[in-house]
């Protein structure tokens, strides 16, 4: 049984409330809500993505197309996609010059832009210099909003432009949602509507590939080729995480480089007959590479926002890593991560401020790694070639990166506390650490010596003390070369040798100044003995001595005696 009824709506429309009769009364103005507004007609835009994956490595570089078209009758203009993803597409560099062209037209079918070397070249840098502002990134500009770059800035009706779209897969493993938002807008400027969107979610699923770590440390040897102090030795593991599940045999490094303001890679110190790494499943690589600084007229001439790129290859190809794709993925993923990084507050004297920021910039350095790779995969019977890169931003000496995201574990809960914090301000004086790389010191003396013991009783070997200043800054520097026995074990070491002539240095070191002092040292029986018993004190030279630290030697300096 069914029953039929009927409610009747009563709507009404705003009160008005202009005139002082419709203020002093209750009186409702027609309802326009369901009436339709007309305005002129707006263009509609149609997106289609071509050979867009649905399954990627971790890093993986993929090309794509993207394809826009004007399906309406009035032409539009300032096409713009949006993304909380833009490290995950691009379209390439603002410049021709910057973009490869399609995988067909490439050497090796290569999504990057190659160029084939000379096999003089292999395992020494080969530098280039880029600009954020190339790859549409910018002081102050939004990274999520990203220009399409048309051939032409209006998109006629009727019209339809086939772009290239680089995709690179996330770093973590699992399924990811890239949503996509498409802005434009018409070429009369109409004063109701003035733009439109399309929406689009593409859905990527990753996979394991590989776990770059890396750290840079301060070399022993003080000097460069030109005689420049400051140099760094980086040292990089590469790990195959891969287990399988794509078909993945094996994974090469194919190419290694860096991107600085200030540094660069120079060359690769552990060479090996292999033209490149093989890493199996499970299998870890290390390499070391050799870091110098830029050169002062080269900072000094070119912009604040020109990045070195220094390419250390493996084989007899070379990827521009200053053209695309490999710089976009790069600057964005610099990007994403200076956003992570918080700026510390300050709330000392400003005199004191400026002296630990000195210590702290010694410590400080600014040097990305990019890990370029080639996975060779078995799909259907046929064997296909992938390729990739790993990003590791190196902030602090001797601080381990990473570039695969480190899951932190949630602290643990703490009991509460009902009474009012101490005030806890932030200690002005630097850490030991920061402290200790003040002064770099290096010792330069023969391995081995042979010496007539039966005709003469003494030996004397010449040994020259380097020192080097590593901040931008006057610092005085005190050499103590006096033992400091603290354990038996210590007097056993060079119990037997001692330092000749002054026993104590006092100088002083201007910016980046390096001064080598000649010394002299005697043994009377053959044995082992470690020259790194100097002591070097620093401060810096307008600050009290508050800041004054030992700076000790990281490791033995040993010689051999032995009696001919």
């Amino acid at each position: 049984m069914s029953v039929r009824g009927r409610q009747d709506l009563e709507i009404q429309g705003p009160r008005l409330n202009s005139t002082k009769e419709e203020k002093t009364s209750i009186t409702y103005g027609p309802d326009r809500r369901l009436d339709p507004i007309i305005v002129e007609e707006m263009p509609l835009l149609e997106v289609f993505f071509i050979h867009f994956p649905t399954g990627l490595l971790c890093g993986e570089i993929r090309k794509a197309y993207v394809e826009f078209v004007n399906v309406s009758k009035c032409p539009l203009t300032g096409l713009k996609v949006v993304s909380k993803r833009p490290e995950f597409f691009t379209f390439g560099g603002n410049t021709t010059a910057l973009t490869p062209l399609s995988p067909s037209a490439s050497e090796n079918c290569s999504a990057y832009k190659t160029v084939v070397t000379e096999s003089a070249s292999v395992r020494t840098a080969l530098a280039s210099v880029a600009s954020a502002a190339d790859f549409g990134i910018g002081t102050g500009s939004q990274p999520e909003v990203i220009p399409v770059p048309l051939p032409d800035p209006v998109l006629l009706p009727g019209a339809s432009v086939q772009l290239p779209l680089w995709l690179r897969g996330p770093d973590e493993e699992g399924v990811h949602e890239i949503n996509f938002l498409f802005y434009y807008e018409s070429v009369k400027k109409l004063p109701k509507i003035r733009h439109r969107i399309l929406r689009h979610t593409a859905v990527i699923c990753t996979s394991r590939s590989l776990n770059v770590r890396a750290t840079v440390c301060r070399s022993n040897s003080l000097e460069d080729e030109e005689g420049r102090g400051g140099n760094m030795l980086v040292f990089v593991d590469v790990e195959n995480i891969n287990t399988s599940e794509a078909g993945v045999k094996e994974f090469h490094i194919v190419q290694v480089s860096s991107s600085s303001k200030h540094w660069k890679l120079q060359k690769s110190v552990n060479l090996s007959e292999n033209k490149d790494a093989k890493l199996g499943s499970r299998e870890k690589g290390k390499f070391c590479f050799k870091a110098i600084r830029c050169k002062e007229e080269e900072v000094a001439t070119r912009s604040s926002e020109k990045y070195t790129f220094a390419d250390i290859i493996f084989g007899n190809e070379q990827i521009v890593s200053s053209a695309s794709p490999c710089a976009d993925f790069f600057y964005r993923s610099l990007s994403s991560e200076l956003k992570k990084v918080q700026p510390s507050a300050h709330t000392e004297k400003q005199s004191t401020e400026d002296a630990v920021r000195l210590i702290q910039k010694c410590s400080e350095v600014d040097l990305n790694v990019v890990i370029l790779w080639k996975a060779y995969v078995v799909e259907d019977s046929k064997q296909l070639i992938l390729e990739g890169q790993h990003h590791v931003v190196l902030h602090t000496v001797g601080k381990e990166a990473c570039s695969y995201p480190q899951k932190q574990e949630p602290p643990e809960m703490e009991p509460l506390k009902f009474f009012r914090p101490e005030n806890t301000a932030v200690s002005s004086r630097p850490s030991a650490e920061q402290l200790s790389s003040l002064i770099k010191t290096s010792l330069h003396y023969p391995e081995s010596l042979s010496h007539p013991f039966h005709q003469k009783s003494l030996c004397l070997v010449p040994v020259t003390l380097l020192l080097s200043n590593c901040s931008k800054a006057d610092v005085d520097v005190i050499v103590d070369l006096r033992h400091k026995a603290t354990s038996p074990e210590s007097l056993e070491v060079h119990g037997s040798f001692t330092w000749l002539g002054q026993t104590q240095y006092k100088l002083r070191l201007k910016s980046e100044e390096m001064h080598s002092l000649q010394l002299k040292a005697c043994f009377v029986h053959t044995g082992v003995y470690n020259l790194g018993t100097p002591r070097v004190f620093a401060k810096l030279s307008d600050q009290v001595t508050v800041f004054e630290t030992s700076q000790q030697n990281s490791m033995p300096a040993l010689i051999i005696i032995n009696n001919v």
